[in-house]
């Protein structure tokens, strides 16, 4: 596959057009993401629609299954695309997607690298932010996995900027000079190596697990294999109930999801611990000196063994 593609972010057209991918929402809070084809037939609990009704239609407007049941007609948004993949995988969530093409630095142009694939709802959001000149490279070594995400990335559009490989990154990966890598592995610890010869220097790095001890495990592996600038986010997302005069929070939260852990692979072949974190400098002195002290008290505590101290014997007067 070729760059050379149309971007992803056309002028949003006005009326639907066969072949466009559309969202149909219902009243009861449904949304549905179908492509429209003239000849189909789309099937829900509120009746049928046909395409062809559709096509043309004005986005935005309200159309009638045969039942007489309204639902409305709308562009997809970001958020609708990689919520609605046919799931292989959990998912990266919209919330945790956008925060990460943020740090990322991801921009149309950028190239970044991204293993796991998984289901390709994260895929389908950084080809998003680097198309229509950048490239994403996407690696998942699961043969089924690989072939739910293809056919996502598909539907979505988003298939023309996205070079796919179904390959273990255990040997690294087939491209250097990066500009951002995103890792979603179980240990992401035992790749960065991998991850520093495919990142270019002072790049951006992201990862995200599930649990604080896989958080401590990456955390150490990157102040070993010389990365600076590390940070440790989690994203908690509540929603408002839209209703004016009783205004308050849904009872339904998304709350954790994965803790999000970025850096930067640096260039210190000195002192790469320099550029640790303040709070980490100061946990390392604490440690320090509580190991001096433990030295100190354990030999002491030796001394009382063998009796005391011992002192020269002194002369006596007279």
């Amino acid at each position: 596959m070729t760059a050379s593609h149309a971007s992803p972010h056309p002028e949003t057209q006005s009326t639907a057009q066969a072949g466009q991918l559309v969202l149909l929402a219902t009243g009861d809070g449904k949304r549905y993401l179908i492509r429209l084809q003239e000849g189909a037939r789309f099937h829900c609990h509120l009746g049928t629609l046909a395409h062809d009704d559709l096509i043309g239609q004005p986005l935005g407007a309200t159309v009638y299954s045969q039942l007489g049941h309204p639902l409305l007609l709308l562009e997809p948004s970001l958020s609708d695309l990689m919520k609605r993949v046919k799931r292989a995988t959990q998912i990266i969530y919209p919330k945790d997607a956008a925060y990460l093409v943020h740090r990322l630095n991801l921009r149309a142009g950028s190239r970044v690298i991204e293993a796991g694939t998984g289901s390709g709802s994260l895929t389908i959001a950084l080809a998003w932010a680097v198309a229509p000149t950048g490239r994403v490279y996407t690696y998942e070594s699961r043969p089924e996995t690989f072939l739910t995400a293809q056919r996502n990335l598909e539907r979505a559009g988003m298939l023309p900027y996205v070079e796919m490989h179904q390959a273990s990154i255990q040997d690294g990966f087939r491209q250097s000079g990066v500009d951002a890598l995103m890792l979603d592995v179980r240990e992401p610890w035992r790749f960065l190596e991998q991850v520093r010869k495919a990142l270019r220097p002072g790049g951006f790095f992201a990862s995200l697990v599930p649990t604080t001890n896989q958080v401590s495990g990456l955390i150490e592996g990157m102040e070993a294999t010389g990365f600076a600038d590390i940070d440790v986010v989690e994203l908690l997302l509540r929603r408002y109930k839209p209703v004016p005069d009783r205004l308050r929070p849904d009872e339904n939260m998304v709350g954790h999801t994965g803790f999000l852990i970025f850096g930067r692979p640096i260039l210190d072949p000195q002192d790469p611990q320099r550029w640790l974190s303040q709070e980490r400098r100061r946990y390392q002195a604490r440690k320090a000196t509580q190991a001096r002290i433990a030295t100190e008290e354990a030999r002491r505590a030796a001394e009382q063994e063998q009796g005391g101290k011992k002192y020269p014997r002194l002369p006596l007067p007279g």
